[in-house]
């Protein structure tokens, strides 16, 4: 089961990555959860206290790695390097474990359009590709809205990528555009999750705006869940009504997976 979660800031994408992971490891699965989002909060979500997880050092930041796996030392312009790096002992030598999920901060792509990040961007993306195909656990990638990052190579062998989205135009436009992205780079199938639904007026307005989404289900606007952020603690068993529409949603990926 490889999973990409993706949807604008602030939608709840974290929380439904790591409320899915800490279902699926209850439910006897290997989990692999991958924060590669900017903001890198999957730690704290999963359980993590603030003062351990602020001590996580991502992959993209682990300057001496970088240079051991690729020939080439982060930010060197026009170095030469390895386009294969090794990185099949990474998910196990840099992984923590949090409540029975192995959590791997992966850091980010660095953008802007210069060559000099080079050697990082190779490291993570065969990361990616790594954990999309050869691995034996459930995989859950906390990605951020953008998804070109990933690559066709790994795309092509995810097994769904799911957009999360709240009431709001702004979450539907990037939506949408997360999911042409994801078509041109060979995503199998694409899903979303409505969050923080108020009423059956707003799952409506809603779900004519994404009748070109298969939707996977919703989730509803919980004070609890909003709770646990400002208080520090995971959202995922915070309210009975939360839990069972999370349940319901990974129920329904299990079976679209093994159908």
């Amino acid at each position: 089961m490889k999973i990409a979660i993706s949807g604008k800031g602030g939608v709840g994408k974290t929380t439904l990555a790591a409320c899915l992971a800490k279902y699926y490891v209850k439910n006897n699965y290997k989990v692999i959860a991958v924060d590669a989002d900017p903001d890198a909060n999957l730690a704290t979500t999963l359980g993590l206290s603030y003062d351990k997880a602020s001590k996580i050092n991502p992959l993209t930041d682990m300057k001496e790695l970088i240079e051991e796996r690729t020939g080439a030392k982060p930010g060197g312009y026009g170095a030469y390097f390895k386009l294969n790096p090794k990185v099949d002992d990474i998910p196990s030598k840099f992984s923590i474990d949090v409540n029975g999920v192995k959590l791997l901060v992966a850091g980010t792509i660095k953008a802007g359009g210069s060559g000099c990040y080079c050697p990082e961007n190779v490291l993570l993306k065969r990361v990616f590709r790594h954990l999309a195909i050869d691995r034996d656990e459930a995989v859950i990638l906390d990605m951020e809205a953008g998804i070109e990052h990933l690559g066709r190579g790994t795309c092509e062998n995810m097994d769904m990528l799911i957009v999360v989205i709240e009431p709001g135009l702004r979450s539907i436009q990037t939506a949408h555009a997360v999911k042409k992205m994801s078509m041109d780079l060979g995503f199998k199938s694409v899903f979303i999750v409505i969050n923080k639904l108020k009423s059956e007026e707003e799952k409506k307005l809603l779900k004519k705006s994404l009748k070109d989404f298969k939707i996977l289900g919703e989730l509803p606007y919980s004070e609890k869940v909003r709770e646990s952020d400002l208080k520090n603690y995971s959202p995922c068993d915070s309210e009975d009504k939360f839990k069972s529409a999370i349940e319901k949603i990974a129920v329904n990926i299990e079976k679209l997976i093994s159908n």
